[in-house]
């Protein structure tokens, strides 16, 4: 009989589904327990039930009362920002300490990039995945950060229209603030600017995340480095995640600095780096990049929970 810890998604759309199909193939540490939807005739309730996994269309009122309930220790929140705020309470009814991994804009919990500050947040029940583009952006940034003190981070998150589903289109504003946010927090940047791009072209593009770095001046070798360094830690649970081109510098002079609305006049060096992110096909297509990223990143998150937290 397994005895690893089992988990429950709430969401059937495409993150849910694929993140389910995720943990089924490839999480040595997580089983897969119970998906929760509200859509009894959601094709990710349909495939979850062909895969044997116990299904309820009655949202987290339906889990908590499902027997399977008992063993779930782990919850992957892949609804929306509002219906997170109402899942945690119900959840915490019933369970005070379940870990709780929130894949939407809600950030009830800290923001969590695994490759910069996962360590830093062992002991959190309740963390927030910022974005796809926050996943995809924040770890360059911090890798900056680790060099050279950053006035100002933009980002730049283009993902096919095909891949942005209502959820998305709906957050668009959430995405925006949240992504913002989480550079500064914890990229490190003094002023974070978060811009998303749905691109309509046919075929589909695959996820490209341009980002824009002005910090004092600083070793351009040790600046690459440590920006490589960072690419190749994401890749390890995002393998389509990579540097599009080499990465680029530029100087700004003292005596021609750059105005950057709510930072001042900047001056030192500016980094511009061009990520790509493919994805892995598991149930979302390789285009669809921007979601990949996100249920990789909060599968690698919560199996490291689990191990942090002696389970």
């Amino acid at each position: 009989m397994s005895t690893s810890p089992k988990a429950a998604i709430i969401g059937s759309g495409n993150i849910g589904t694929d993140l389910m199909i995720k943990i089924l193939r490839t999480s040595d540490v997580l089983e897969m327990g119970v998906v929760v939807g509200i859509d009894p005739d959601s094709d990710g309730l349909a495939r979850a039930r062909k895969m044997g996994v116990a299904t309820t269309h009655e949202g987290v009122e339906g889990l908590v009362k499902m027997p399977e309930f008992t063993d779930i220790e782990v919850v992957f929140d892949a609804t929306s920002a509002g219906a997170h705020s109402y899942n945690e309470r119900v959840l915490r009814e019933h369970k005070p300490d379940i870990q709780l991994i929130d894949l939407t804009p809600a950030a009830l919990g800290p923001y969590c990039v695994p490759v910069v500050n996962l360590e830093q947040n062992l002991n959190q029940r309740n963390v927030n995945m910022v974005t796809c583009g926050g996943q995809a952006t924040i770890p360059v940034v911090a890798a900056v950060s680790q060099v050279a003190k950053v006035h100002y981070a933009e980002i730049v998150a283009s993902i096919s229209s095909r891949s942005a589903g209502p959820g998305t289109r709906a957050n668009i504003d959430e995405f925006t603030e949240t992504t913002s946010k989480a550079i500064e927090s914890v990229g490190g940047a003094q002023k974070g600017k978060a811009i998303i791009v749905l691109n309509p072209a046919e075929p589909p593009l695959l996820m490209r995340d341009t980002v824009y770095v002005l910090s004092e001046l600083a070793d351009r070798e040790k600046v690459a480095a440590s920006i490589e360094e960072m690419v190749q830690a994401v890749g390890r649970y995002v393998p389509g995640y990579r540097l599009k081109q080499e990465v680029q510098f530029e100087q700004i002079p003292d005596d021609a600095p750059i105005n950057v609305p709510g930072v001042g006049k900047v001056s030192g060096l500016k980094t511009s780096v061009y990520i790509e992110v493919e994805g892995a096909a598991h149930y979302l297509p390789a285009y669809a990049g921007n979601l990949d990223i996100m249920t990789s990143a909060a599968l690698a998150t919560a199996e490291r929970l689990v191990a942090g937290q002696g389970n």
